[in-house]
């Protein structure tokens, strides 16, 4: 395994040139050059050599290189044509003994045929590129795919909203999505100094557990209608929000006072036990 040096932004630079090749921001690549914080990463991960993981944008391999040692076997999910032709070259022993998978490709077109070919992994793992970090965690779990645990390098304001708690700005419906299904905490900040190229935004890497108790509601495809129609627009009342969703006003209402929520509220208000309340409600057909 000729792996480059994974913490030098002048070698990197150098291989990628030798190779003929360089970073592609369009797929918003850039490489975490920090070993400690590539250790401390993989090491919340809690893997061994019965894990099986995803990893998202491998890149050329740092993080990748530090998965497959600890005995996991790993797939990951590459769009880059240039670094899928390193990753082979570097990782080709791993991938003839059947420990690692390249998927080659847009990840958000990919990923679902490999969950129905081979299942959910134990594991989630990225350093994801941060044009598409909130719509791949919003995907699996609408598709209710959830790992038992994951760990993401996004876009520290991803990483605020992910994390978000009501009655704060930040709070959305991807607070209330990734609440739901996992037990969200942030393990490190990154400022963009520990990338290359360095990029012009902070990163944080969260840690996501998956909750044992889920969903706590008769009908999920129901309660993520229900918690996206709130937040189509903050600033309008829960009441307004919801009237798409009914015959007339008065059904709101009936649903709104069954739940003992203020119909003046707004969706930033609300918990998510309330909005679980709210849509068993709603399925039950109290209105």
């Amino acid at each position: 395994m000729n792996c480059p040096d994974y913490n030098s932004p002048t070698e990197l630079k150098n291989f990628l040139e030798s190779k003929g090749m360089s970073m592609q921001k369009k797929f918003g690549q850039n490489f975490l050059i920090n070993a400690q914080a590539r250790k401390k990463i993989i090491d919340a991960l809690d893997i061994d050599e019965t894990s099986k993981v995803w990893e998202v944008g491998p890149g050329l391999g740092a993080m990748t290189a530090e998965i497959l040692s600890r005995g996991a076997e790993l797939t990951v999910f590459e769009i880059d044509r240039g670094f899928i032709s390193i990753l082979k070259e570097i990782f080709s022993d791993y991938i003839d003994n059947g420990k690692l998978n390249i998927v080659e490709g847009d990840v958000l077109k990919t990923w679902k045929k490999v969950y129905q070919e081979k299942g959910i992994p134990d594991r989630f793992f990225g350093n994801l590129p941060y044009n598409i970090s909130a719509t791949i965690i919003a995907d699996m779990i609408e598709n209710k795919v959830r790992f038992e645990k994951a760990v993401v390098t996004v876009q520290k304001e991803v990483a605020m909203r992910m994390a978000a708690k009501q009655n704060t700005e930040d709070y959305s419906s991807f607070s209330i999505l990734c609440q739901w299904a996992y037990n969200v905490k942030n393990l490190m900040d990154l400022p963009g100094g520990n990338f290359w190229p360095r990029p012009n935004v902070d990163s944080r890497t969260v840690v996501m557990s998956r909750k044992e108790e889920f969903p706590c509601c008769k009908n999920p495809d129901s309660f993520m209608k229900l918690q996206r129609a709130l937040f189509v627009s903050r600033r309008k009342t829960v009441r307004n929000n919801l009237s798409p969703l009914f015959n007339n006003s008065e059904e709101v209402l009936k649903v709104l006072e069954e739940a003992n929520i203020n119909p003046m509220a707004r969706a930033e208000s609300l918990s998510i036990e309330q909005l679980l309340m709210l849509s068993d409600i709603i399925n039950n057909g109290i209105i």
